[in-house]
């Protein structure tokens, strides 16, 4: 396998659960690893602070029951923690510190789970349609998420993590329905004054979007429709794959700029290699990965724009795509401890009220198997005690009373870091427009046409009040 110094693409299909999941050194082309019984739907896999891989699983129509999400540890080839969410589901995304999931169903709905516990902490009907991303901001203070209609809402983490009220319906901060097709893509990345949003459709466009207020900032337009995206992560330069195999490279516009709808330029840069529509993008030390419908995954590299290596991918067209560092493959020893081990917990198929009675009453809760998380032999040991009435019964369940209101206390902490942190965020905002210098009151007539075109495409719209 190597030293571990390198990195390694994970992927899957959706073709069928015997495809299951590879894993290749980006370098060499050796296959790592291989992962068997997988199959998920696009933007159904994510990487869990480079230790475990969450893969939503295929719904095969007409078929009975809810879905299905697999956990598989890098370091340690073992069975997947399989769990069963009441019904399938698409995207996945999660924080970058690992502490929340977020899945998007067929039927519209929403569902976040916090990871160690695996405690479904929210679902909601926020879309109408199908969702077809998920993305947490780079900070995981916000939630975008994408439907087949060409919705896009933005969801407050910290309204969602209202645990008093779990069955409530929250309100985005804001949403949009510019794009007229199905959203194929999300990105977040730091902007002049807040952060931007990027979103691509099969409408054939990317759009470019103040993530925090919502406003459209510019609309790239393109011939055929978008199928993925993906940000260069130094040069601001945006990749978006296809319908036909193309893959278009423009600079990324920040700032509201005069050109509000742009067509693509014949001097832009087009990689044309895969013979199908492009299906997942990606970036890695090496360059640009791309993967499409042709079964074949590129390596390129942006300067000379050629193709590095070639990856064929003969048990189906690649669905997802994932960079991760190969030392996530080794076996930790007993003298190579990580400090930041991440448990992880079969996630729950129902919501559980933080004041529902059942909850208050229940002191021996059912205890699920989980990772790095000895509590099924406590939770017996417990129970035996407690059914002779001996002391040491009544000191396990303080001790175990006691972790969980840790565990609250710490869940709490890291809600309000992430308030201040948003607080902070529209104050410098506030603070950069208001010292913005006036315009012109006589507008030049470049000027008008540019307001006449953002009034015939307004910015989200704002979710009005509630009474």
């Amino acid at each position: 396998m190597g030293s571990g110094g390198g990195e390694a693409v994970v992927v899957c299909s959706d073709k069928r659960m015997g495809t299951g999941i590879t894993i290749w050194n980006i370098d060499t082309g050796d296959r790592l690893l291989h992962i068997p019984t997988c199959a998920s739907p696009a933007r159904g896999l994510v990487c869990l602070r480079n230790q475990f891989l969450v893969a939503a699983q295929i719904h095969k129509p007409g078929s009975v029951g809810g879905g299905a999400i697999s956990m598989w540890k890098l370091n340690k080839p073992q069975k997947p923690i399989q769990s069963y969410p009441l019904e399938a589901i698409g995207p996945l995304s999660c924080t970058k510190d690992g502490l929340y999931l977020a899945g998007g169903a067929l039927s519209g709905n929403t569902y976040l789970w916090e990871v160690a516990n695996g405690k479904l902490l929210k679902t909601w009907h926020g879309h109408d349609k199908s969702l077809s991303c998920m993305l947490f901001s780079d900070d995981g203070s916000l939630l975008v998420s994408g439907s087949d209609d060409g919705m896009i809402c933005v969801w407050n983490l910290i309204s969602l993590l209202d645990v008093e009220n779990v069955e409530s319906f929250p309100s985005p901060l804001h949403y949009s329905m510019e794009h007229k097709s199905s959203i194929t893509g999300l990105l977040t990345t730091s902007g002049i004054s807040s952060p931007v949003l990027i979103s691509s459709s099969l409408d054939g466009s990317y759009k470019v979007w103040d993530l925090v207020l919502g406003n459209l900032m510019h609309t790239q337009v393109y011939p055929l429709g978008i199928t993925a995206v993906a940000l260069h992560p130094t040069k601001q330069l945006i990749f978006s794959g296809s319908i036909d195999g193309s893959i278009f490279v423009n600079k990324l516009e920040i700032g509201l700029v005069e050109d509000y709808l742009v067509g693509a330029e014949d001097h832009s840069p087009v990689l044309k290699e895969h013979n199908g529509s492009v299906t997942a993008l990606t970036f890695s030390k090496s360059g640009l990965i791309s993967a499409a419908e042709d079964c074949t995954i590129c390596i390129w590299d942006i300067t000379s724009c050629e193709i590095i290596r070639r990856f064929n991918h003969q048990k189906g067209p690649v669905t997802n795509l994932a960079v991760i560092p190969q030392s996530s493959l080794l076996p930790v020893s007993n003298h190579r401890k990580l400090s930041n081990a991440l448990g992880v917990s079969i996630l729950d198929k129902y919501p559980q009220s933080a004041n529902s009675s059942e909850e208050k009453i229940t002191l021996f809760p059912s205890c699920q198997p989980s990772v790095n998380f000895q509590t099924s032999g406590s939770c017996q040991q417990i129970y035996d005690m407690k059914k002779e009435g001996t002391v040491a019964a009544m000191e396990m369940k303080f001790e175990t009373c006691l972790e969980d209101r840790m565990r609250a206390t710490k869940m709490a902490k890291h809600v309000m870091e992430m308030n201040r942190h948003l607080q902070s965020r529209l104050l410098d905002l506030m603070e950069s427009r208001l010292s913005q210098p006036k315009s012109s009151e006589i507008d030049s007539p470049s000027t008008k046409k540019s307001k006449t075109a953002k009034l015939e495409n307004p910015p989200l719209q704002q979710e009005e009040e509630q009474p």
